[in-house]
């Protein structure tokens, strides 16, 4: 077998010697290359021959980090439209157009019933495409992260998280739209956005399902979700043990901060799972960087226009680009095993959908602007994998004289010539329609190579999973829980700590004493706890928790005797609280509420051995008072 594992320093020589050599290439460019097109080899956008750069580029080594960017909507056509605008014909998209490793892949969904069930559907929507990448799985139109049967399927982001790595999720759509949704949720209708969805069905809390998009988001719990979606956050959970609560109250209660302005996210300074951050920017989706441009029959023959800037659209610290950036610096910590991140310029498709080009447009660059960002860390870093791609095709079109009935609009181009963008898959006033064709995929670092060729939307899941070696047992990873109790022989009516360690495949946990539930608790790096009251009655009973996702339960015994020595248990942590109540067994926490553990020391012992503890700990709260103490005075003297 060929050995894939090479230091770091060596994956950082190899990523190192592709980015010279994709950055070179200008360079290297025949002077005919700067002469008038219409010159011999005046359009040439080769460097000579490829084989050394492209051999360079071949990292065959693993990832410790990807980053997959998505332009929703993002055809051949819309990246041609936005390069001419921008760029030229002859100009390059500085972040999509350098990656060195291209392919195509194919894009259909499947029928979910009747007699075409399991077959292609050939024009797909973003929750099907989505789901395809996230999970590896094809699915149904409409269809957040299940199979065609409606069973839940592994999303990568949840993988990732499993086997130790910081997620992330960032759009300019709602986070509850498809693209960002099939990381963090599992549905059968992508509109399920909120407790007040009526499309939710079976899936909604109230119906003993995982509850909505938003209410699975803040289960999920990824160490960083920046976005719009700000209302249906404000929606009150129907169900559970936040029922009556607002979604925004319920994130907070589980430790999340809660950035809503550029200013708030800058000020953020830590991101993990025992502070995630959820910000939440708009009510909505993002505003488009241009104004929009209006498509009309026969538009095209008018005088050529040059998009203008959108006056509503958000501070530039709020842009793709700023957000990936502090995405990036957010989860590239040091000691940490990797990250995920996913990445979507979401309104590429809305304003497809508009007939509006100049949205279309300024979106593409949006997303070529973070892909930059994204591709810089990368040529630094050596260990990252980025890949950028679409979801789906589009309407548009460029066209060479105005279409007779179909909407259209001319604009003026870099090259000061006109551009001419037609939609025909919707009359005004209507939709336009997705299209059916294969898409570019491109990327840059270690496994980039298996983008190459023809592929299908699934590959990508591998192709990424596999880059970061994870293990997609994540059952398994759950296998090895423990329960320790601070006591387990105690006073009746005692306070105990029941801590659950090990169920890194699992991200809720659900507690019982005896027959009485305990709530369900987030799972905070492998960790969880309950508080418990031991009960009144002397005896044997017994504590166990059950893993949501893996089903692994883990017990402990407890005794309860009037003649027990008395045993103060270790506080719990105070930045965790019960969570998720529809992805795991129990249901309102009788005995006390669920709080994270996250890697605390195990006190799994009775109050013989806790008072040693308790007094060394007193004696060293002491030795820093008096620390702290000289420590002012010094400052104070100088």
């Amino acid at each position: 077998m060929k050995n894939h594992r090479r230091g770091t320093g060596a994956r950082r020589v190899l990523v190192i010697a592709a980015a010279t050599a994709v950055a070179g290439s200008a360079v290297l460019l025949p002077s005919a290359a700067f002469a008038a097109p219409d010159d011999f080899g005046g359009a040439v956008r080769n460097s000579g021959d490829k084989t050394e750069m492209l051999r360079d580029s071949i990292v065959d080594a693993p990832a410790k980090n990807v980053i997959l960017l998505i332009g929703d909507g993002m055809g051949d056509s819309e990246i041609t439209s936005a390069r001419n605008y921008q760029y030229g014909a002859g100009g390059m998209l500085p972040g999509i157009d350098a990656l060195p490793l291209t392919g195509q892949y194919t894009t259909y969904s499947l029928y979910k019933d009747g007699e075409s069930k399991g077959k292609p559907d050939y024009v797909p929507d973003s929750a099907a495409t989505g789901t395809a990448w996230a999970t590896g799985t094809k699915t149904y139109d409409n269809a957040i992260s299940v199979d065609i049967d409606g069973a839940p399927q592994q999303t990568l982001l949840e993988i990732a998280k499993a086997n130790g790595l910081k997620t992330g999720n960032i759009s300019t759509a709602e986070l509850q739209d498809a693209t960002p949704a099939v990381q963090s949720a599992h549905v059968a209708a992508r509109s399920c956005y909120g407790p007040d969805s009526t499309t939710c069905g079976a899936d909604a809390l109230d119906q003993g399902g995982l509850g909505s998009i938003s209410e699975q988001i803040i289960g999920t719990r990824p160490d960083l979700s920046l976005g719009g979606g700000s209302a249906s956050f404000d929606q009150v959970a129907k169900a559970g043990e936040y029922e009556g609560d607002t979604l925004l109250a319920q994130a907070e209660s589980r430790g999340y901060q809660l950035p809503t302005t550029g200013a708030e996210l800058a000020a953020v300074t830590v991101a993990d799972q025992n502070e995630p951050v959820l910000g939440l920017f708009a009510p909505g989706n993002f505003p488009t960087r241009y104004a929009p441009t209006v498509a009309t029959v026969g538009g095209a023959d008018l005088a050529p226009t040059a998009c203008t800037p959108n006056p509503e659209r958000l501070s530039t610290d709020l842009s793709l680009k700023s957000l990936t950036e502090k995405g990036i610096n957010l989860l590239d910590t040091t000691g940490s095993k990797g990250f995920f991140l996913q990445v979507e310029g979401a309104s590429i498709d809305k304003q497809d959908h508009a007939a509006n080009a100049c949205g279309q447009i300024g979106e593409v660059i949006d997303l070529d602007e973070a892909v930059q960002s994204a591709l810089a860390f990368a040529e630094k870093d050596g260990n990252t994998l980025v890949i950028v791609t679409a979801d789906h095709a589009h309407t548009s079109q460029i066209v060479d004289s105005t279409p007779p009935t179909s909407l259209s609009t001319a604009l003026l181009t870099a090259d000061g010539t006109t551009m001419k963008i037609s939609y025909g898959t919707a009359a005004a006033g209507g939709s336009q329609q997705h299209t059916g064709t294969q898409l570019r995929i491109a990327a840059y670092g270690p496994g980039a190579a298996n983008v190459t060729g023809l592929t299908d939307q699934t590959d990508n899941f591998f192709t990424m999973s596999n880059a970061l070696q994870l293990d997609r047992d994540t059952k398994a990873l759950s296998a090895d829980a423990a329960l320790t109790l601070t006591g387990s022989t105690v006073k009746p009516g005692a306070s105990v700590v029941a801590s659950a360690t090990g169920f890194a495949g699992d991200r809720q946990v659900a507690g019982m004493l005896a027959d009485d539930a305990l709530g369900t608790a987030d799972v905070i790096d492998g960790g969880s706890s309950f508080d418990l009251t031991a009960p009144a009655e002397e005896g044997t009973y017994t504590v166990s928790v059950e893993g949501a996702q893996s089903g692994k339960v883990v017990t402990a015994t407890l005794t309860v005797a009037a003649d027990a020595p008395i045993v103060t248990p270790t506080p719990t942590p105070s930045v965790s609280a019960p969570a998720d109540p529809g992805a795991g067994a129990g249901g309102s926490g009788s005995g006390g509420s669920g709080t994270s553990a996250g890697g605390g020391i195990d006190l799994a012992t009775t109050g013989a051995a806790v008072i040693p503890v308790l007094t060394l700990g007193a004696g060293l709260l002491a030795v820093g008072a008096v620390l702290m103490m000289r420590r002012r005075r010094h400052q104070h003297g100088a």
